[in-house]
């Protein structure tokens, strides 16, 4: 009888994964018939009626205040709505990704793409050796992988896949054609990042996740545990380090930068300090959203605070 009801519960789990990621593509599929910029401004004011409603609002809100305490009640809001409305454009963007990419270096006039730090690709591309591209969830950051495989910058990109497996067998499919080799992040990724190292190529990774076991660090002057997995490649294959991020523009544009490499922090004894790298990681990211609160997804537990909520 147990293993029956059990049985009963997986099919019923899986049932609502697939309705789930049916409905998900459904409305993606739906976008796709009007134009981009319609399609991405619907997404944006629909995100940003539905998102306060979601239990994942109230963790947004915990997020921010946080992070901007001296910000009043309503300054939260308006950040929180308005990333919202960011999370509906990156899911409308996903659908016309290969149409916004129009960066052309001989083109006169700019295009719905503009690019900063076209000679660090270049140097990249035409001298091999190992280096990490790490950057976090602002602007559209699907964006910077695309750019790399354009330019003809081969990166080994470690992405997290979604939970639900449908989406996720979709979402890799749909990436794989677009942003070059993957590596989906799980216990033996790291070996496959190190194996790509190893050759003098280079790989791109997110560090603004949440991780439970970790470097013991700071984020809006918050502890977190931080990755250490970036801090331990550079220390075992000496690359270099350099941060890259998207940023919206209006009118549906945006600006894509790679920055000049960061010098890696070491201890008097001139070895890597793993944890002032992590705490860098960290600093640069919290540059980067201070910048534009908006373009950061604030629903990510990154503080581990939901159990508590």
């Amino acid at each position: 009888m147990k293993m029956f009801l059990t049985r009963i519960v997986l099919k019923l789990r899986n049932f609502q994964q697939w309705l789930v990621a049916t409905l998900a593509f459904g409305f993606l599929n739906f976008l796709k018939i009007f134009p981009a910029d319609p399609a991405i401004r619907f997404a944006d004011r629909l995100a940003r009626r539905v998102g306060p409603k979601l239990g994942r609002h109230k963790l947004m809100r915990v997020n921010l205040r946080n992070a901007y305490p001296e910000k009043t009640d309503e300054e939260l809001e308006e950040i929180a709505i308005a990333s919202w409305g960011h999370m509906g454009r990156l899911a409308a963007e996903y659908v016309f990704l290969d149409r916004l990419f129009d960066f052309d270096p001989e083109r006169a006039e700019p295009g719905r793409v503009e690019v900063s730090g076209i000679p660090i690709f270049m140097d990249l591309r035409d001298n091999p050796r190992p280096f990490i591209v790490f950057t976090a969830h602002t602007g559209n950051f699907e964006l910077l992988p695309v750019a790399g495989k354009a330019f003809g910058l081969e990166v080994t990109v470690m992405f997290r896949p979604p939970n639900n497996p449908y989406i996720a067998d979709k979402v890799f499919e749909f990436r794989a054609s677009r942003m070059g080799q993957l590596v989906p992040s799980h216990a033996g990724s790291s070996f496959a990042l190190a194996r790509r190292l190893d050759e003098g190529g280079g790989i791109g990774v997110l560090v603004d996740q949440k991780f439970r076991k970790g470097i013991k660090t700071t984020f809006f002057g918050n502890p977190v545990q931080t990755n250490p997995l970036v801090a331990k490649l550079v220390r075992q294959f000496d690359a270099e380090v350099y941060p890259a991020r998207c940023i919206r523009l209006p009118n549906n544009r945006y600006r894509l930068e790679i920055e000049p490499k960061i010098e890696v922090p070491r201890d008097a004894a001139g070895k890597l300090d793993l944890q002032a790298m992590g705490q860098l990681l960290n600093d640069k990211v919290e540059a980067w959203v201070r910048e534009y609160p908006e373009q950061w997804l604030w629903y990510h537990d990154r503080w581990h605070i939901k159990r508590y909520l």
